[in-house]
């Protein structure tokens, strides 16, 4: 009897010859076992993986992984051990949009030092051995992220601070603000540009005094220009424009260039005569006062860099005191109206969400006095 072979095989070998020549080539096959950090390291070929490792916390740049402070919920970091601190032991995971807000640090900052595991593609991110375009996660309980409309205050961020009064408190809050990133004082026109946008008008910024919604483009030396107001006049302490105290974001603010040098450098206090183009505001020889719905935003500013500023950066430590007249000491007053002020206008939505988008964006810090406003008595009785 004759026995015919059927010949599917070697039809299925000459196909797949016929498609190589012609440049097409199979996609890399999943891997089937999950992986440890390591071996996915090593296999950076685009298939599709699962890995399992420990949250090592927030890549940021090719070599840079940072453990606190984290500036979005995007990307994750996994490692072999906990307490890897070494970036090139570590898979650079990137987070899609629906996994955000279970898996993002963030949103969830206690996932650092949890196991969990991921699927996606063994590829390169930030230049770096990663996981991209994730299609699971599992694994160390990713917390609710809370409504969008809560006030923005991350509880880890502050919890050095937490049971802390008085000059402890001050302490703490000083070593937690302190981790930011500077910019340069060409940054910081751009930074205002988003920190200071009109809510109504995303093309404007609000000008601080004044409350003047204008084009942002508008920004220059000239009148009717905004330009820089150092809210902690930069002559008190005598540190101009250098990076830190003289382009912090925190106390910097567009403003109407005239009404800016109206202001100068005056110390804070009630009373005086009117200013033109800034209706509510009011200056004599020795003070300067803002309208009345932004002089809470001005004492937590001052209050802010009293915290941030204690002389151990190569920068003066700056303090409000109970006087006027203060010239170029590190000093400003009135401690006792900018108390006041900040009670009677406490933080609003503008306020609030002018820290969050330096925390966002530009320094990756807080004004806690914006979070926590009764920190203000605790610290200054």
């Amino acid at each position: 009897m004759t026995v015919i072979r059927k010949a599917r095989p070697v039809v299925l070998i000459g196909v797949l010859l016929a498609l190589i020549g012609f440049g097409i080539s199979p996609a890399p096959a999943a891997t089937s076992a999950t992986l440890t950090v390591a071996a996915a390291i090593q296999q950076q070929n685009g298939a599709t993986g699962t890995v399992s490792g420990y949250v090592a916390g927030q890549p940021t740049a090719t070599n840079t992984v940072v453990r606190s402070n984290f500036p979005n919920d995007y990307a994750l970091a996994l490692a072999d051990a906990a307490g890897q601190t070494a970036t090139s032991s570590m898979l650079y995971v990137q987070i899609p949009s629906g996994f955000r807000s279970a898996y993002g640090l963030k949103t969830n900052p206690g996932l650092v030092g949890q196991k969990i595991t991921v699927t996606g593609k063994l590829a390169a991110y930030f230049s770096h051995a990663g996981l991209t375009g994730a299609t699971a996660f599992s694994g160390g309980g990713g917390s609710d992220p809370g409504d969008p409309g809560d006030p923005p205050d991350p509880g880890d961020y502050y919890a050095a601070a937490a049971g802390k009064t008085g000059p402890a408190l001050k302490a703490a809050l000083h070593t937690i603000i302190s981790n930011q990133t500077k910019l340069s004082y060409d940054q910081v026109w751009n930074a205002l540009k988003d920190t200071d946008q009109d809510p109504n008008n995303a093309n404007n910024v609000i000008l601080l005094y004044s409350g003047r919604s204008q084009s942002k483009s508008s920004n220059g030396g000239n009148p009717n220009d905004w330009n820089r107001e150092h809210v902690w006049a930069k002559s008190h302490g005598d540190f101009g424009t250098a990076t830190g105290p003289g382009t912090d974001v925190h106390h910097l603010r567009p403003e109407d260039v005239s009404v800016n040098g109206v202001r100068g450098n005056l110390d804070f206090d009630n009373g005086g005569g009117t200013v033109a183009e800034c209706s509510g505001c009011a200056v004599d020889g020795d003070s300067f006062s803002p309208r009345a719905a932004v002089r809470g935003d001005v004492a937590r500013m001052i209050f802010y860099m009293a915290v941030r500023y204690e002389g151990g950066d190569g920068f003066p430590n700056l303090e409000p005191n109970n006087s006027v007249n203060n010239g170029s000491a590190p000093y400003i007053g009135k401690l006792s109206v900018l108390k006041a002020w900040s009670q009677a206008d406490p933080p609003d939505a503008f306020e609030k969400r002018r820290n969050q988008v330096i925390y966002d964006n530009w320094q990756h810090n807080r004004n806690p006095f914006v979070d926590h406003p009764e920190w203000v008595a605790s610290i200054w009785p």
